[in-house]
């Protein structure tokens, strides 16, 4: 080595300590002072100390870092195989408050190292929005990355899903071969993506034809064959586009999933779980962990904050369960209507982590919420909006609906815990910025 790479090598490391050392600086007075998690801040003020943070800092982590990208349940499956590995004697370092930006990453590994930028984990498992996905790739080196799914998120931030996956292909494909890809199977356009990779790919899907829904649903995003264009065939369809498909032009059809998921129960409500379980099970299997450690794992899973967790607020069962695009709301429907409670909250926002674009609404089935009847209390910035989407789903329906309007969060709150009997469970349906906003509300004092 010569004397300018190792000058080169001992700025780089001097510039990581002092970075980190002034991320916790700052993060013990953000903390300090009650102003946030701070989550973020730190990595935004110590990248501009040292560019190289992610890099350097990742390269540290002994046993590889595991990537979780894709729109939904990121923040489920990064919890839930975090807590396999950490049953199995492993040190993680993990954005487990879900900032899943640059800053947020590096914060989350600056967490834990010591000051002088030494980091002493095993693996590092971070959710990635799947929109940096090929910014962060080169300078991580994930050992093995989880593609959940692709659907329309935040309108007014990203674009179609193919463009995204066309972006993921370009760089994942340029990555050694010795990293793992783990794509979900029973969407086209992902299972196409692994088809198309050099490296090694384990699928992870449904097999349970009996979970198919009845029909397509309008929240679809991807039918069309990523490979020529036309129409796919379904045998049938698990949610939104993921389901058993093949195309009668050219013959691409899903992939083989590794797993049979009917020999794999799920953590938590909803069937969007089950391909959160599959996923952190898949990589699980790859980093060689013990069958027993995963399955008790599984079997007592708590929820991360806002995704179906189940809270108790004056005597009364509330479920928080995270609607933030046509998909998820759809399927966090699915989960109110399939149980016999009868009063729902839905939170609009429009605030930056949400999107700005609500014009989604319309693509959610909330026809099925409306024709259930019972109570539906609706909340946040955009209000209005979404009780004139109600409104709009009672159009030629039998519906014993009764809807309450409440600009006021707290208000909103306290009323659909008075409509909620006691022997039932409230759900709480909200965006992301609602969510934070409904647990401070909960969780802080009792609001009766």
């Amino acid at each position: 080595m010569g004397n300018k790479v190792k000058l080169r090598v001992f700025l780089d490391r001097l510039r990581l300590g002092f970075a980190v050392s002034v991320a916790k600086g700052v993060t013990f007075i953000v903390r300090s002072l009650g102003l946030g998690a701070a989550s973020v801040l730190p990595g935004s003020i110590a990248r501009r100390i040292q560019p190289r943070l992610l890099e350097l800092l990742s390269q540290q982590v002994k046993n590889g870092v595991i990537l979780i990208a894709g729109t939904n349940g990121k923040t489920t499956t990064a919890l839930l195989l975090c807590t396999i590995l950490q049953r199995q004697g492993y040190r993680i370092a993990h954005n487990s408050t879900g900032a899943n930006l640059e800053n947020g990453l590096m914060t989350a590994l600056m967490e834990n190292a010591n000051l002088v930028g030494r980091l002493n984990v095993d693996y590092a498992i971070l959710e990635v929005d799947e929109n940096i996905v090929p910014r962060v790739l080169k300078p991580i080196l994930p050992r093995i990355i989880l593609c959940l799914n692709l659907f329309r998120d935040q309108l007014d931030r990203y674009g179609e899903v193919d463009s995204i996956s066309q972006r993921w292909t370009r760089v994942i494909s340029t990555l050694p071969l010795e990293t793992v890809v783990i794509p979900n199977a029973d969407d086209p356009t992902l299972s196409y993506l692994g088809q198309q990779l050099p490296q090694k790919v384990l699928f992870f899907g449904m097999s349970e034809p009996e979970q198919y829904l009845e029909a397509i649903p309008h929240a679809v995003d991807s039918i069309y064959c990523p490979r020529c264009g036309h129409s796919l065939d379904y045998q049938g369809v698990y949610l939104s586009h993921l389901g058993d498909f093949t195309c009668p032009q050219c013959g691409f059809g899903k992939s083989q999933p590794t797993l049979d998921s009917r020999e794999w129960p799920q953590i938590l409500v909803g069937l969007y779980n089950k391909y959160n379980t599959l996923a952190a099970v898949t990589a699980a299997l790859e980093l060689g962990v013990d069958v027993g450690t995963i399955q008790a794992t599984i079997n007592n899973f708590q929820a991360a904050f806002g995704r179906a967790e189940d809270l108790v607020i004056d005597h009364k069962r509330v479920r928080i369960l995270l609607s933030k695009n046509p998909v998820g709301t759809n399927e966090t429907i699915r989960v109110v209507t399939e149980s016999d409670d009868t009063t729902t909250l839905l939170v609009l926002n429009d605030r930056t982590p949400d999107g700005t674009d609500v014009s989604w609404i319309w693509d959610v089935d909330t026809e099925k919420l409306v024709q259930r009847g019972g109570t539906v209390v609706v909340s946040g910035d955009r209000v209005y909006d979404m009780a004139l989407r109600l409104r709009y789903s009672e159009h030629g329906a039998d519906s014993q609906l009764k809807l309450i309007v409440e600009e006021d969060l707290r208000q909103a709150i306290a009323i659909a815990l008075k409509h909620t009997p006691d022997d039932e469970t409230l759900h709480i349906l909200p965006t992301y910025s609602a969510m934070l906003e409904v647990r401070e509300i909960l969780t802080g004092r009792k609001i009766l």
